[in-house]
């Protein structure tokens, strides 16, 4: 089944060798936005290409944020957005890293979810908190982020795409559940530290794919904490005739830890794939 993911995605690539845009010129700089959530100001970081618009557009989800734990050891959050946004600007898409409250930029609006489902008593409340938290809060916080992209007057407001990675991977395939008109959807280590241990969560995304209509690229490194969400949702939606694409990518670094950061520490080893995939199914007249 893997296999014949990538296969197709691998044609897919070539047919769009020739036709893919070229990189633009490397788009560093950022910008700080506020994303109004009715009594929430979230922080986020967008980067805009050269030239006057109107740009296809990119909303990033990220993952559930970072324990005290983790902040002390890997250190703030922010840089991550730092790495994605200069690339996909130099590829002609605006991208917002938006903040969710407790994370980043948005850490003096909440507790993030990761300290929230710590603090759960047991895996059940745990589960049953992130489902929670992926349906209500963090979906209200996203949704706020798309609104404010879609308005901006330097975006084509029907050329917009969502990105996910982790738990926010989970977070963009219900949005895209509930938002039918995105164009496409890409997922980064879908629920690679959940997907064992929630049969809840897994019942959720397998109903969710039964309703998307967007194309999914679903993108794992070979050494993510677990690979059975992308393989299991990708036959799922295959099975249904829907436009769905999986890549196991080989290992990164040294750890399922490494693996599931692919979308930060494999830039040069998706690049290719992922702008592929987009200018495919954006940039493109209704």
């Amino acid at each position: 089944m893997i296999k014949q993911s990538m296969l197709v995605l691998a044609a897919l690539t070539l047919s769009l060798a020739t036709s893919t845009a070229s990189p633009r010129q490397d788009t560093g700089s950022s910008e700080n936005v506020t994303v109004q959530n009715g009594s929430v100001r979230l922080q986020a970081l967008l980067w805009r290409p050269r030239g006057p618009g109107l740009f296809p557009a990119i909303l990033f989800n990220h993952g559930s944020g970072r324990t005290p734990e983790d902040l002390k050891r890997l250190g703030p959050y922010e840089p991550q957005a730092y790495i994605l946004g200069p690339v996909f600007a130099r590829h002609g898409y605006e991208f917002l890293y938006l903040f969710r409250r407790g994370v980043g930029l948005s850490a003096d609006q909440g507790t993030n979810a990761v300290d929230l489902m710590d603090a759960a008593r047991g895996q059940a409340a745990r589960n049953a908190l992130q489902l929670q938290l992926l349906d209500t809060r963090e979906m209200s916080d996203a949704l706020a982020g798309l609104a404010l992209l879609r308005a901006r007057p330097e975006i084509d407001a029907s050329d917009v795409a969502v990105i996910g990675h982790s738990f926010g991977g989970s977070l963009t395939l219900l949005m895209a559940q509930r938002e039918p008109d995105l164009r496409a959807v890409v997922v980064f280590s879908l629920a690679g530290y959940s997907w064992d241990r929630s049969p809840e969560l897994r019942s959720r995304l397998l109903a969710a794919a039964a309703d998307i209509k967007s194309p999914v690229f679903f993108i794992h490194a070979a050494n993510d904490y677990s690979i059975a969400s992308g393989e299991t949702i990708d036959t799922r939606m295959r099975s249904l005739g829907k436009a769905s694409f999986l890549k196991i990518y080989p290992p990164i670094g040294r750890t399922p830890e490494d693996g599931h950061e692919i979308p930060y520490l494999g830039v040069s080893t998706w690049e290719t794939d992922v702008f592929s995939f987009l200018d495919r199914y954006m940039r493109q007249a209704r």
